[in-house]
């Protein structure tokens, strides 16, 4: 079970330390590859696909993001990497050594995944606050027009058109937004809230944010738009409906995680026994 589930684990962790990798080393390329999907005359999603479309996922696979992706794949496909191959290698070769190594490790992976719960517990209001600071600096920092969109633009109103909500407690936080002020006082369109606050038009892609009532993002309100849901309420309501998954999720975790600590000991500790004895006998 050990030798299988690691594995696994390992043939997973290859695959994002490839793509990781390859992001890294030619992002262009990347680029490329994924717009020819959408774009070539043979490829099965053209015709789904509009020239506005189009334009957004050039804007999600520009370089700087795809550069801080490649980043963090390395980072999480090494980690998993090598713990992975400690647990495989020493079943295989019923190493005490490597079956330590690799319990040692998933103790220090669930006691650190204990304290982050339990610091979240006890420092709950601490962590919304922090949590809610954080997501006010993206949308006041980096927030900007449809004409100058970003990778934090195009996030955010992924997020909005998702969640039903409009900015981080409500429609006031664009105020503050400096990008997004500037760029409607030049553009001169008037925009009180952007498109991804309103109700969105049935049966269009989320991503073009197409407005069900076209004066809403110069005057929105109750009745065409969400601009005093905020999305920080919107998310914790969502977490608090599927608060049951969630904790069924980290148990069986937590599980799995504990289950190979106790195969990875009683085999290290079975590889002694058996060495004991023929060291005697």
């Amino acid at each position: 079970m050990l030798c299988l589930s690691n594995f696994a684990f390992i043939v997973v962790s290859t695959g994002v330390l490839l793509v990781g990798s390859w992001l890294a080393a030619d992002k262009a390329s990347f680029i490329n590859l994924t717009l020819n999907l959408t774009t070539h005359t043979n490829s099965p999603i053209t015709p789904l696909i509009d020239t506005e479309a189009q334009q957004i996922l050039q804007d999600f696979v520009e370089p700087a993001v795809i550069e801080q992706a490649a980043y963090i794949l390395i980072a999480i496909g090494a980690f998993i990497f090598i713990i992975s191959v400690l647990g495989y290698c020493g079943a295989l070769k019923e190493s005490r050594v490597l079956l330590t190594a690799y319990g040692i490790f998933l103790i220090i992976i669930f006691l650190l995944q204990i304290a982050v719960i339990l610091l979240c517990t006890l420092y709950r209001p601490q962590a919304d606050d922090h949590t809610k600071g954080f997501l006010k600096d993206t949308l006041e920092k980096y927030y900007t027009t449809k004409s100058h969109r970003n990778a934090v633009t195009l996030s955010w109103d992924h997020v909005m058109a998702q969640m039903s909500c409009c900015g981080v407690d409500n429609y006031k936080d664009f105020n503050k937004a400096r990008p997004w002020m500037d760029e409607v006082a030049k553009e001169g369109t008037g925009l009180v809230v952007p498109a991804s606050c309103c109700i969105l038009k049935s049966g269009t892609d989320s991503l073009l944010m197409v407005p069900q009532y076209a004066e809403c993002p110069t005057s929105p309100s109750e009745s065409n738009s969400f601009l005093n849901t905020g999305c920080y309420t919107a998310l914790q309501s969502h977490i608090g409906h599927n608060r049951e998954l969630a904790i069924g999720t980290v148990a069986g975790l937590a599980a799995l995680q504990l289950l190979a600590i106790v195969f990875a000991f009683c085999l290290c500790r079975t590889v002694g026994q058996e060495r004991d004895y023929h060291y005697k006998y």
